[in-house]
């Protein structure tokens, strides 16, 4: 049987496979266990390089259109991301401060000539 992997269907699975859990108890995992989880990512993480390039595309996500902003370091290493539902300054702004708030402040940042990512870092 193939999952889509939503909190129900997770409970499903773990009941077939003999655990009874509810899908509020897998939800509040999620909500106590995914910030523990991204540190310890974050930790391990390779070096990256002091200059980031910053670029952004649309992606259809469950037939709605989302935004994803992107900055990769000069080897093509993955500095951060950010997935949200407007391209505006506040999202560029709010994206660039969780980069730099997590990486550090590079020397050099490459952008398109977007407005909303000038004025995000600004």
């Amino acid at each position: 049987m193939a999952y889509s992997l939503s909190y129900r269907d997770l409970e499903e699975l773990m009941h077939e496979r003999g655990y009874n859990v509810d899908h509020s108890t897998v939800q509040r995992w999620v909500v106590h266990y995914a910030p523990r989880i991204e540190q310890a990512f974050r930790q391990n993480k390779k070096p990256l390089g002091h200059r980031w390039r910053l670029d952004e595309t649309y992606l259809k996500i469950r037939g709605e259109w989302k935004y994803l902003y992107r900055a990769l370091d000069k080897q093509g290493h993955t500095v951060d991301f950010l997935l949200t539902a407007k391209r505006d300054k506040k999202a560029a702004g709010r994206f660039l401060n969780k980069a730099i708030g997590s990486n550090g402040k590079p020397s050099l940042i490459n952008i398109d000539k977007s407005g909303a990512n000038a004025a995000g870092s600004k």
